[in-house]
């Protein structure tokens, strides 16, 4: 009885170290991944959110001092990628997607920043217009698109996809609309709604 009772907790601390060893272990340099865990799946998370998203949800592909916003409905992901890659990425999944299409946004700001005070700047603004294509997208003042963003996610989910860019107001920033009813088809049933 005495021998059981000395090894109970003898056992405790055993295990209370291994568990505390395999952390430091985890933990130790050159042993952690060199990718944090959420940058890993990112393109999962994205998948997983777009079939769940339909219109008046948000998709922000974001430049690497972005503010973390503190709206309930607002998930930020760090995907320690490229930002033009995450857009293409993005854009393309919503492409696939049948329920949704996508409303396309850009810094105002944007237009106006120089090269002599952002190194690549103009290389980056050709290289977004050649990714979005025949795309229109509207340019509005970066502090209204925030807080569009931010009154969104008061009642609607926004995914904000931060990158590793550190050139300012290059943040895209997606709507989501209903894919399979244009404004045209909305336009028409409120008038005969109107109408009766």
């Amino acid at each position: 009885m005495f021998v059981t009772l000395r090894i109970a907790p003898l056992r405790r601390v055993l295990t209370f170290a291994a568990v505390c060893f395999m952390t430091v272990l985890a933990l130790a340099p050159g042993r952690a991944s060199a990718t944090p865990p959420q940058a890993a799946d990112w393109r999962v998370r994205v998948n997983e959110q777009l079939q769940l998203m339909g219109h008046r949800n948000w998709i922000a592909v974001v430049d690497s001092a972005y503010p973390l916003q503190t709206s309930p409905g607002v998930e930020t992901i760090e995907t320690n990628h490229d930002q033009l890659e995450v857009v293409k990425t993005v854009l393309s999944q919503i492409a696939k997607a049948k329920h949704v299409r996508p409303v396309i946004f850009t810094d105002a700001e944007l237009k106006l920043v120089p090269e002599s005070d952002a190194k690549g700047v103009t290389a980056y603004r050709e290289a977004l217009t050649g990714l979005l294509g025949k795309t229109e997208a509207q340019s509005l003042p970066h502090e209204e698109i925030i807080s569009k963003l931010d009154e969104a996610g008061k009642t609607f989910h926004i995914l904000v996809l931060k990158t590793n860019l550190t050139i300012p107001y290059t943040s895209v920033f997606i709507r989501l609309e209903c894919g399979y009813w244009t404004p045209d088809a909305e336009k028409r049933l409120r008038e005969a709604m109107a109408a009766q």
